[in-house]
């Protein structure tokens, strides 16, 4: 058991260390800012082409000539070096209410209404529709934009000239990818109706003016969403006592990098949230146990007591989530933990004495006993050696970077040096706790 971490930590440590941070902070700001926040407050250039309008309306001013209402303290500015945003003019109290918008101001998917409508917005909202509104990686978003354009695509044929939603320009894969970035860039994660469990599905929501608020871990303003005679009203409240001068700052959300990167267009350092997803794959698994270190591993032919439980881990049966995690907050996702622990264990009356609960959380430490535990962090250990392959060298980034690469081209670099960032984090954390459990067994078999 101990082959793979005396092979792989000090290799792992030194990936980790204090160069490539010092990459990490050359090209990552603490503060995070949608880009287009930033292109409306630049002037124009060759990389940041001119406002579409000059002389845009008094954004506060129509909030509150729409009905709603903005602290007096609230103004727009400029957030150096960064773009405009908004900043408290004067000292504003925690709990003040800071923004409030009425129901017909805030825009979601299924606002646009077929009865009573033309045939241009009959379309649109039939396309609608078909958008996802929850957020994807890249390639499946791809995959769905190629799908969709045909949609599109067919919908419009033969259209009236009055019926055409786009008047009639062409649409094709690039200009609905611009779409829809251009519109989730914007919209924030909000919940929707209530099911009839009492659960909320979350969906995305453009709000103008809050929208302007940036994006931090420790945000000083809050959104509430309520109800004032059954219509909903979006509400920014001062979760903290603002400083004068002081930027109005939001948390967008517990969002792992990719959706930051894609929807937000930004990466957030040391995120808390960061994770890499992979396919739960029995010969992946037992390629992963066999470099860890473990004697015949069976994930590939579960027996079917084990079997039992994988289904009950949705990671068996007609139609199972095979969609894993390692990093955020869990470290290891609690249906993998519980999977890895099950399979490699052959005491069955010890794992039936255990629930999922326990068996999925990394806080219970070594509930099938100390050689099952160490036997399953480490095969978490080789799955992140795995992943790391995928990663360029640091001679490499170098190199990159000392080129003139365009502004998507670094964010990419700074997207996959947090997510080496976060694998390396993460065999750092599991090593230790293999460490101490062998110290743990190895007390106990001198006493």
């Amino acid at each position: 058991m101990n082959t793979i971490i005396s092979s792989i930590s000090p290799k792992m440590a030194s990936i980790a260390t204090s160069d490539l941070y010092s990459i990490t902070s050359k090209t990552l700001s603490l503060t995070h800012f949608r880009p287009l926040t930033c292109a409306a407050a630049a002037s124009s250039s060759p990389s940041s082409p001119a406002r579409l309008v000059q002389h845009p309306p008094d954004l506060i001013k129509w909030v509150r000539k729409e009905g709603g209402i903005v602290h007096q303290s609230v103004k727009i500015a400029q957030v150096d070096p960064y773009g405009l945003g908004l900043v408290a003019s004067d000292e504003i109290p925690k709990g003040s209410d800071l923004i409030a918008l009425p129901h017909h101001v805030p825009l979601q998917f299924g606002s646009i209404e077929t009865d009573g409508g033309d045939g241009a917005y009959s379309v649109l909202a039939n396309l609608a529709r078909q958008v996802p509104v929850s957020s994807h990686q890249v390639n499946k978003r791809c995959r769905f934009l190629l799908e969709f354009e045909k949609e599109v695509k067919q919908a419009l044929e033969n259209l009236k000239p009055d019926d055409h939603p786009f008047g009639g320009q062409d649409v094709d894969t690039s200009s609905l990818g611009w779409a829809m970035s251009a519109v989730s860039s914007r919209a924030f994660r909000l919940y929707g109706k209530e099911l009839p469990d009492g659960t909320r599905i979350n969906i995305p929501m453009m709000l103008p003016l809050i929208d302007m608020c940036n994006h931090s871990f420790s945000p000083n303003a809050e959104i509430i969403q309520e109800k004032v005679m059954g219509n909903p009203k979006m509400l920014v409240v001062a979760g903290t006592q603002i400083k004068q001068d002081e930027p109005l700052v939001l948390n967008y959300g517990c969002l792992n990098n990719d959706l930051f990167l894609l929807d937000y267009g930004f990466v957030v350092p040391s995120n808390p949230f960061d994770c890499i997803e992979l396919k739960y794959d029995g010969g992946l698994l037992d390629a992963a146990s066999s470099a860890a270190g473990v004697s015949s591993p069976n994930f590939s032919s579960p027996a079917p007591w084990q079997q039992q439980i994988l289904y009950q881990l949705n990671l068996d049966g007609q139609a199972p989530l095979l969609k894993v995690s390692i990093g955020g907050p869990e470290l290891v996702e609690g249906r993998l933990l519980a999977a890895l622990r099950v399979l490699l264990s052959n005491d069955m009356e010890r794992v039936h004495k255990h629930d999922l609960s326990a068996l999925k959380s990394l806080s219970v430490e070594a509930p099938l006993g100390i050689s099952t535990e160490v036997a399953a962090l480490n095969t978490v250990i080789a799955l992140c050696v795995i992943a790391l392959g995928s990663f360029p060298t640091k001679i490499m980034v170098e190199s990159l970077l000392k080129q003139n690469v365009s502004g998507s081209t670094e964010l990419a670099v700074q997207f996959r040096i947090q997510k080496k960032s976060m694998i390396v984090d993460v065999m750092r954390d599991l090593t230790r706790r293999v460490r101490s459990l062998i110290s743990k067994e190895s007390d106990t078999s001198r006493s």
